[in-house]
């Protein structure tokens, strides 16, 4: 089943119909129904009903990571081989571009024996419950368009988020929370596409990524101002909610309903977000285990923890953003500031949905929008130690956990340097193809009729579903 903008009109007349019967009782039955036409129901039995991303703006360096090349250790300093720029159109890197091998060591981990960096100490705990893709490739070197291809399916402003495209289709299995929630670990400074990596383009406005805060407010002016009771704001809705109807009968403007539910979604949030916040019930060791006592982990594994919990309460899309890994220079050292904020973190949410029997439904996904190149970055110099690395959209890797993929196993393989892939290589598309596989949904028949064309996540290139990552 799929729905376009002329199915959505009919919803929201029958709503308008509603509305404007049984003296107020069709206002009541006016919420229920929104709640029930949330989504469109899967397409087929699902293996997973949640999805938290683990969006790592800028470009993790998958060379010092998760793709270990003992090979450019022979080639280090060395012009990279021409063979391998052979009929290239890489405008980032040409000529002068010398190999860098990565300082970094790796051990195996788990019985799966899966290579992780020494800065990824944590993750080695989840090695047999995760499917590592090292063949990922994307179709731009950039940050703007490669965010926005990650997370919107296309590479200009206007479309809509994957996560919009989920909960429009899935909807949410808890009223009193958004069906899509971001957020974000630090100043937000390298999400280059801003908020329109979490827009819903042409869907209607509910279906938007809300931004949750750790502290305080969840969202920003969500508490009620000094003086004003629940009591109090209910009338005030109930007011606006007649005026709000009176010009829904006049006018049939769907965005008008979409308003009236934002309010009661808003009025909802304030009972149900401070309990979502409150972390008293949860034990020490699990504190301990996401890093919330700790400085440098506090943050994103606050967000983790978060994460779980919205899960718990049926939040349908989850992504937490942790900015920037776009290290063009001193990248040894930048690289592990960032791993000790989110390494813990990430290894900590993974196992705590496993042991909560909540992992199963979920599908855990970590990445950025591509990778690093191979080579120095020459325009920052090459002083020993602190070296960098440039945008590497032709092959990087990625991790999935959960929800219905492989677990202890690696998908793809790239060359001796990590340059170009040589195995099952596994396009953003076919990636987004497979993510909504999981959940039930088929990306060639979740489309939306936006002027005259039907649009969908995957776009209008050929995409697969990465069948190699299924369990």
């Amino acid at each position: 089943m799929t729905m376009d903008r002329n199915t959505l009109g009919q919803i929201q007349s029958r709503r308008r119909f509603l509305e404007q019967t049984a003296c107020g009782l069709g206002g009541m039955a006016l919420w229920q129904l929104m709640a029930d036409d949330t989504g469109l129901k899967a397409h087929f039995a699902p293996r997973a009903r949640n999805v938290i991303f683990l969006f790592m703006p800028g470009g993790p360096s998958q060379l010092d990571l998760l793709d270990p090349k003992p090979a450019m250790k022979e080639h280090h300093g060395q012009p990279v081989p021409g063979h391998m720029l052979e009929n290239l159109d890489d405008g980032l890197i040409r000529g002068s571009a010398r190999v860098f091998a990565s300082p970094r060591t790796f051990k195996q981990h788990g019985q799966s024996g899966m290579p992780f960096s020494d800065y990824l100490p944590h993750l080695g705990r989840i090695a047999d419950d995760i499917c590592l893709v090292r063949s990922m490739h994307t179709n731009v070197p950039n940050h703007t368009p490669g965010q926005l291809l990650m997370n919107c399916g296309q590479q200009i402003f206007g479309h809509p988020s994957m996560g919009s495209w989920v909960t429009y289709g899935l909807g949410s299995e808890n009223r009193n929370l958004p069906g899509f929630v971001v957020m974000t670990s630090n100043s937000g400074s390298g999400i280059d596409a801003g908020t329109a990596n979490w827009s819903n383009g042409f869907l209607p406005p509910e279906y938007r990524g809300v931004t949750f805060r750790a502290s305080g407010d969840p969202v920003l002016n969500l508490s009620n101002p000094t003086g004003i009771s629940a009591t109090s704001q209910r009338a005030r809705l109930d007011a606006m909610h007649d005026l709000n109807r009176l010009q829904l009968a006049t006018t049939g403007d769907p965005e008008i309903a979409s308003r009236m539910a934002s309010y009661e979604m808003a009025f909802r949030m304030q009972s149900a977000a401070p309990e979502l916040l409150d972390f008293s019930g949860e034990t020490k060791a699990t504190r301990e285990m996401y890093g919330l006592d700790n400085d440098v982990t506090r943050a994103f594994g606050t967000n983790c923890l978060l994460a779980r919990r919205m899960i718990e309460r049926g939040v349908r899309f989850v992504q937490l953003y942790h900015s920037t890994w776009d290290d063009h220079s001193n990248l040894n050292t930048k690289l592990k500031e960032n791993c000790d904020m989110t390494d813990r973190g990430t290894a900590a949410l993974v196992l705590d949905l496993k042991q909560r029997g909540l992992l199963d439904d979920t599908l855990v996904i970590w990445g950025g929008e591509f990778g690093r190149t191979p080579m120095n970055e020459v325009r920052r110099g090459n002083t020993p130690g602190k070296e960098g690395r440039d945008h590497h959209p032709f092959a990087f890797s990625m991790w999935l956990a959960g929800g219905g993929v492989k677990t202890g196993h690696i998908v793809g393989e790239t060359d001796e340097l990590g340059y170009h892939i040589t195995r099952n290589p596994i396009h953003v598309h076919d990636l987004q193809a497979t993510i909504l596989h999981c959940l039930g949904l088929d990306h060639k028949r979740l489309t939306v009729k936006h002027q005259g064309l039907d649009h969908r996540l995957t776009g209008v290139e050929k995409a697969r579903v990465a069948k190699e990552i299924l369990a």
